[in-house]
């Protein structure tokens, strides 16, 4: 099957050639789907282009953001395979496979990286296997993040992840989908406290901007988050002292915790995976950073 090719099932945008497997609900909208959705995909159904029309009528720029967010990801794996030598990868939420993918990126600096994707959606899972069926590097687990030890576990039954040696923990765009309730702080701790020093912890999260200093930008975030909410019963905006305090104690990378436009960008006429830049109009309402486990 060529690399980007999707499940029967899902061929012409949810027209199904087969019948869509019954553990996938058409009729309610999936992050997984919806992110492919605008980050140009075809892995979506109705109810997913339903809710991603939404958002972006709410607030035009929500698809800047899944693609800006996409970029960062792409940047901070070539930085943690190419600089730092991090040859296992642990992606949490990874969502549907698109051009550059973590794998791709790890493996144009160190070809033996390994790489394991996590995801709850039960499509992610369907179209990982038919993407990666003859690779010995790299595999696809359906689970959850509001079961972290049960995702350590099963990450390292699969014989790619080593947690006694520098790992590389990815959380791009996956702790702003847990509710408060959730504990998504006591989640990233535990998944923090199972690694080895010399680790790196990725994150990006939607971020909610001082009304008093960026008045505009702060509704623009309060709308979205309702939109997101109303929709797909999930999304939360925090505010930047909130997303730091997912890294811990740990040592932030140069040039901290910022918008993700401001991470490491590359310059405008490059060409590689990474190189999309958010127009400004959004660049404010997701932040990342990278840390290191002393």
């Amino acid at each position: 099957m060529p690399r980007f090719e999707s499940p029967k099932f899902m061929k012409r945008a949810g027209q199904a050639y087969d019948p869509v497997p019954p553990d996938i609900d058409t009729d309610k909208a999936s992050i997984a789907r919806v992110y492919s959705y605008y980050l140009g995909g075809k892995d979506h159904f109705q109810a997913d282009r339903e809710m991603a029309d939404y958002a972006e009528s709410v607030v035009p720029g929500v698809t800047d953001l899944a693609l800006g967010n996409r970029a960062f990801v792409q940047r901070a794996t070539r930085y943690l395979a190419a600089e730092r030598g991090i040859d296992q990868f642990l992606d949490i939420g990874s969502g549907l496979p698109t051009d550059g993918n973590v794998h791709e990126i790890a493996h144009e600096s160190i070809p033996t990286a390994h790489v394991v994707y996590v995801d709850n959606d039960p499509i992610v899972l369907a179209h990982g296997r038919a993407l990666l069926d003859d690779s010995d590097t790299t595999v696809v687990l359906q689970n959850d993040l509001t079961r972290p030890q049960e995702v350590l576990d099963a990450a390292q039954r699969t014989g790619l992840i080593d947690l006694d040696r520098p790992l590389a923990l990815i959380l791009g765009g996956i702790l702003h989908h847990l509710a408060d309730d959730q504990d998504p702080g006591g989640i990233a701790r535990l998944l923090r406290d199972a690694l080895a020093p010399g680790s790196c912890l990725v994150v990006s999260h939607f971020c909610e901007p001082d009304a008093a200093e960026s008045p505009k930008d702060a509704e623009r975030a309060r709308r979205l988050q309702a939109a997101f909410l109303e929709r797909l019963k999930t999304g939360r905006w925090r505010t930047p002292a909130e997303i730091r305090d997912y890294f811990g104690d740990w040592d932030l990378v140069e040039p901290g915790v910022v918008p993700l436009n401001k991470w490491r960008p590359l310059p405008p006429d490059a060409k590689s995976n990474g190189s999309y830049t958010m127009p400004p109009r959004n660049e404010s309402l997701i932040l990342g950073g990278i840390a290191v486990k002393p």
